[in-house]
């Protein structure tokens, strides 16, 4: 009988889902509704799985670079004029650039293994000069290492935002970078090399995109959404599937949340724990093909792409590792016994 009903959920929840992945992109903003996932029952590997209605009022507030320009006051007969600006500047060139040495500004400690680091950028006026999607790599040489410790991190500021760059660092046991970060204190310097690029994304090239994502893996996909939704022209809808250890582990859940607020319509994210507590009400376990199949929009819906990002495990379990950076390698995992093509799915 419990199998029954757990079955007779999970088709509901599908139809649920499936009925969001065919509706048209609207903008968001404006609606009372979001969803969250629960999880009712989880058998033989899946879970059974069901939609809620709960009331949100919209968090959206006015962005500040919109604003109308400010006007110079002055005492003499001439009329005011808007304030010009001085024009941004690109800190990362690529190329033969080499590697910038950036001063780390503050540090802001999110959880137990988690921080913030902000480091400022050559001047005021300057920006990252990065492009979405791409990275930036790190680069530190400790006492009685032989060769130095490189790594790439996705910035979590806007690419836009002028004078600092972001980077939201967990830290991993016997992890030399992070562990690095982790010991930084403000006014120490590391050097940066970038931009690395990975998926060059162009505004509705895709009208409906997948994120399937696990612990720091959020970071790109989280670069993807901030250039999806702060762009009014692009109207893709995104689906995130993020899997994590402890609901304490969920890296920018509050940014995540207010993107969910603010475009009910054409953003949802679900969670699943590897670890939940007593009060988690949403999905536990691994991110299964069960669940994959439950969430993911069909194979056959057009122009689809789905996108991975996670540890080791995760690529093993989902899509198949990548061969090297510039080579994807073979789709396998899940995706492929789910119906999904090797030109539908994106490895970070």
């Amino acid at each position: 009988m419990f199998a029954r009903q757990a079955l007779r959920s999970t088709q509901t929840f599908k139809h649920s889902i499936r009925r969001y992945a065919a509706q048209g992109s609207t903008s968001g903003g404006s609606s009372t509704s979001t969803y969250a996932l629960i999880a009712v029952a989880a058998a033989g590997g899946g879970g059974a799985l069901y939609w809620y209605n709960s009331g949100h009022q919209s968090t959206a507030k006015s962005d500040p670079r919109t604003a109308a320009p400010k006007i110079n006051q002055s005492n003499s007969s001439n009329p005011p004029v808007a304030s010009d600006p001085k024009p941004s500047t690109s800190t990362f060139l690529g190329g033969d650039q080499g590697w910038i040495d950036l001063k780390l500004e503050s540090v802001e400690i999110l959880s137990h293994n988690t921080k913030k680091f902000r480091f400022a950028l050559p001047s005021e006026d300057a920006i990252s000069g990065l492009r979405v999607a791409s990275a930036i790599l790190t680069k530190y040489k400790g006492p009685g290492m032989e060769k130095p410790v490189i790594r790439p991190y996705t910035p979590t500021s806007d690419e836009d935002t002028k004078g600092h760059i972001d980077f939201v660092i967990k830290k991993y046991p016997n992890g030399p970078m992070s562990s690095h970060f982790h010991d930084m204190t403000p006014d120490q310097r590391l050097e940066f090399k970038g931009p690395i690029p990975k998926y060059p994304w162009q505004p509705n090239q895709h009208s409906h995109i997948a994120l399937i994502a696990g612990g720091t893996g959020i970071t790109p996909m989280y670069q993807l959404c901030r250039a999806i939704f702060k762009n009014p022209d692009d109207k893709t809808k995104v689906t995130l599937i993020f899997g994590n250890v402890t609901e304490e582990d969920i890296l920018l859940k509050k940014e995540l949340e207010h993107l969910e607020n603010q475009y009910p319509q054409r953003f949802r994210a679900f969670y699943t724990l590897d670890k939940p507590s007593e009060s988690w009400t949403q999905s536990s376990g691994h991110i299964t093909q069960e669940v994959l199949k439950t969430l993911l929009p069909e194979p056959k819906t057009e122009n689809l792409k789905i996108f991975v990002c996670g540890p080791p495990g995760l690529y093993k379990a989902i899509s198949g590792g990548k061969n090297s950076p510039s080579d994807q390698g073979e789709l396998s995992g899940y995706l492929k016994a789910l119906g999904y093509s090797q030109e539908q799915v994106y490895k970070f």
